[in-house]
């Protein structure tokens, strides 16, 4: 009878285990589904929790930051090339023409020392005629560029919060975000309404808006655009307030605007004493060459004198260039 229940029981023991093998050792089809659909969960709450901390100020700031890094990291880029000056300052010249045109000048300005200063020794006349056509054919229309860029963005900006008012009163009466573009775009002076014409050109064929305001931007590397740019860029990933956000920006650039004008009053009195120093030992040169030519007529003629006037030069160029160091202000 013992053995009979030994027997039975190994029995059992062994059925069972059989049947665990073809059951219970695999993962059964509805069993994996279910598991995948707990991890999707899962991952699902996971990524929400991370979205919901992306959205707090401290991942918005740092947000904020890496993005104006990225910009100017393009801006300096963008900087070295000829083509990207010649948009910033709204010049619609080829470069071909361009060259063509700095050639000229440059070719006029070798000739005209050369045809001017007979008097001096035919090197010193060769020298400076080098140097007036290097200065004319390729630093002059550089800076020339680089004026007008100024005065486009310096007009840009100081209209740039006003589009802003626009749009925010056009999204809190109901109006989409595009419609507020246009209505900038059409109602706005050059150089705002014709960069937001082409935005809304941009947008209008299927380009994404942040990519839009990124196109924008190589146009017109203003600063407050880049902070437009940030703010869209990440309203639309993280949602939230548009037309407060946008509020919020443009009592920003007013107040950078009122900081660059107090800044400017300050700094006119250091602006103005380092004019006064640059242009002081010119002048006075000017005005010995007139009352006594000869008195100063050695400095042109004798080598001595030559060498004087050409250390005399670079040590002017390096304060003046330390003087707008020091007095130039970015904010």
């Amino acid at each position: 009878m013992l053995m009979t229940l030994v027997i039975a029981f190994l029995g059992f023991v062994i059925i069972a285990s059989v049947g665990f093998a073809f059951t219970g050792g695999g993962a059964s089809p509805a069993l994996a589904k279910r598991t995948q659909t707990i991890g999707l969960g899962t991952n699902t709450r996971v990524k929400q929790r991370q979205k919901s901390q992306a959205k707090t100020p401290e991942e918005r700031r740092k947000q904020i930051t890496e993005q104006l890094k990225e910009a100017d990291k393009r801006e300096r880029k963008a900087r070295l090339t000829l083509r990207t000056r010649m948009a910033h300052a709204g010049v619609s010249l080829d470069i071909t023409q361009f060259w063509i045109y700095s050639g000229v000048l440059g070719a006029v300005a070798f000739f005209i020392p050369l045809l001017v200063l007979g008097q001096m020794p035919f090197m010193m006349r060769l020298l400076i005629a080098c140097g007036a056509a290097f200065i004319a054919c390729y630093g002059l229309p550089r800076w020339i560029l680089g004026m007008m860029a100024a005065k486009r963005v310096k007009k840009f900006t100081e209209e740039f919060p006003n589009a802003m008012d626009i749009i925010t009163r056009g999204i809190k009466s109901g109006l989409p975000v595009n419609d507020g573009l246009k209505l900038v775009a059409k109602e706005c002076a050059a150089p705002l309404g014709p960069e937001f014409q082409r935005l809304v050109e941009n947008v209008g064929v299927g380009m994404a808006l942040d990519g839009a305001l990124e196109k924008m931007s190589e146009t017109m590397p203003a600063p407050e655009l880049r902070f437009f740019a940030i703010v869209i860029s990440i309203q639309s990933k993280t949602g939230g307030n548009l037309s407060e956000a946008l509020g919020n920006l443009s009592t920003v650039l007013r107040a950078r605007k009122m900081m660059r004008e107090k800044i400017k009053a300050l700094s006119s009195e250091a602006i103005a004493s380092a004019s006064i120093i640059g242009v002081l030992p010119p002048g006075v040169g000017v005005m010995i060459s007139i009352v006594r030519p000869e008195y100063i007529a050695p400095m042109f003629t004798d080598m001595r004198g030559q060498l004087m006037l050409l250390a005399g030069a670079t040590w002017m160029f390096m304060g003046i260039m330390m003087m707008r160091k020091m007095i130039n202000f970015k904010f």
